[in-house]
Parts: C-alpha cells; sequence; structure tokens
C-alpha cells in the first residue's frame, strides 16, 4: 500500500503542509475569491473582516538579479529602494509575474511566503511585529493563513526592516 505525503494527508497547499510539517499554529481562513475586485489584499481583508493593516502581501522583487520577496500590508505599498537596502543590494524593482509564479510554484494573487518551490530571500515590514497575528495568503486566492509574525520570520528566515509605506 502506498504511503501518502504530508500534502495528500492534509489536503492543502504546500504553504499549509509546511506550518504544519514545522508544528506551527495557525489559522486558515477562507473566502470566495472575486476576480472582478481590484486588489487581491484589499479583497482579503474586507472578507475575513481583518483590519488592512494586519493583512500581508507577499511581493516577489528583483533585487540586483536576485529575486527576493518582499511582504507588506495591503493598505500600504512596496518601497523598493528599502527592500533594495534590507537586502543588501543596490536596486530593486517588481519581478516578472511569470517568473515569479515558476520560481514559488504559486499563481499571482495567492503567492504564499510559505512553502514556496524554491526558497528565497524574504524580507517582512517590521510593522508586522505590532501584532499579535497576522494574515498572509495560504497559497491560493480566496486562502489566508493566519500566524504569529515571529513565526513567519522564523519560518522564512525574513530579515524584517521598514519597507513598507502607506
Amino acid at each position: 500500500m502506498a504511503k501518502k505525503s504530508k500534502k495528500q494527508q492534509s489536503n492543502g497547499t504546500p504553504a499549509t503542509v509546511a506550518l504544519t510539517a514545522a508544528g506551527v499554529p495557525f489559522t486558515v481562513h477562507s473566502y470566495d475569491h472575486d476576480p472582478s475586485h481590484p486588489s487581491y489584499g484589499e479583497e482579503a481583508a474586507e472578507a475575513m473582516g481583518v483590519p488592512p493593516d494586519r493583512v500581508f502581501k507577499t511581493l516577489v522583487a528583483d533585487v540586483d538579479g536576485a529575486l527576493t520577496v518582499a511582504v507588506v500590508p495591503v493598505a500600504g505599498q512596496l518601497d523598493l529602494k528599502a527592500l533594495a537596502s534590507a537586502a543588501g543590494g543596490k536596486r530593486a524593482s517588481m519581478a516578472d509575474p511569470a517568473l515569479a509564479e515558476r520560481t514559488t510554484g504559486y499563481v499571482r494573487g495567492g503567492i504564499s511566503p510559505l512553502g514556496q518551490r524554491k526558497k528565497l530571500p524574504t524580507v517582512l515590514d517590521e510593522s508586522a511585529t505590532r501584532h499579535e497575528t497576522i494574515c498572509v495568503s495560504a497559497g491560493r486566492r480566496g486562502l489566508e493563513v493566519e500566524l504569529a509574525p515571529t513565526d513567519l520570520a522564523h519560518l522564512t528566515s525574513a530579515v524584517l526592516a521598514p519597507i513598507g509605506r502607506v
């Protein structure tokens, strides 16, 4: 009899499988994704009834030729100069969406900082530490995970830095 993998057992996404395997406490929030909504992150905050400063979006940027993950509140924007500095680089620009999808294994609007196909350097906006828990994509549009920002930082080996701006 074939042994089922953890992913098959949990029927989760790579992000929730990674969290389960790490023994990190988390809560999954599911909502009906509206493809016509102009912002994935704002849609998540509205659907879950969570303040937008506690819901974080995962963006993939190119810092001096290396893909880097930036995790910032959906209520603001990514400061590319601050990201480059936090990542030890000089210049940052948004990565090609197709490359971001191929590298992480997730689709735009559902990219999670957890369980990525290829582990990328990660920078988490320091505002996350102001909250007991934050929400990030669970790896699929309409699916979020809520967890402690310290757990997210630990699991992704993230640098904490002020990379978001309002």
